[in-house]
C-alpha cells in the first residue's frame, strides 16, 4: 500500500465517498487510486474553483463530507476563493 493508497483508505473509513479532483502532475498516484478505491468516486473538474465549488454544493445538499485534490500552490490558491 502506497500513501495515495493509505489516504483513500482513511477517506472511505470516514464516509468520504466522492473527490472533486483538479490534478497536476504530482498527484498521478492519487489519481489512479481514485479509479482503484472501492467506495471512492472521482470527478475531475477543469478549474480549482469549480472543484472546491462542487465540493462545498455536494456537501451541503447531501449533508456528506467530500473531498477536493488541488494541485502546489497556484492550484491552492485558485481554490481558496470558495472557501468561506
Amino acid at each position: 500500500m502506497n500513501g495515495a493508497q493509505a489516504l483513500l483508505a482513511t477517506l472511505v473509513a470516514n464516509d468520504v465517498r466522492v473527490c472533486f479532483a483538479n490534478p497536476g502532475t504530482s498527484e498521478m498516484h492519487f489519481v489512479a487510486g481514485l479509479d482503484d478505491t472501492p467506495g471512492m468516486r472521482g470527478v475531475l473538474c477543469l478549474f480549482e474553483g469549480v472543484a472546491t465549488g462542487a465540493a462545498d454544493g455536494y456537501a451541503r445538499i447531501t449533508k456528506q463530507p467530500a473531498a477536493t485534490l488541488l494541485h502546489l500552490g497556484p492550484g491552492l490558491a485558485n481554490g481558496w476563493a470558495n472557501l468561506h
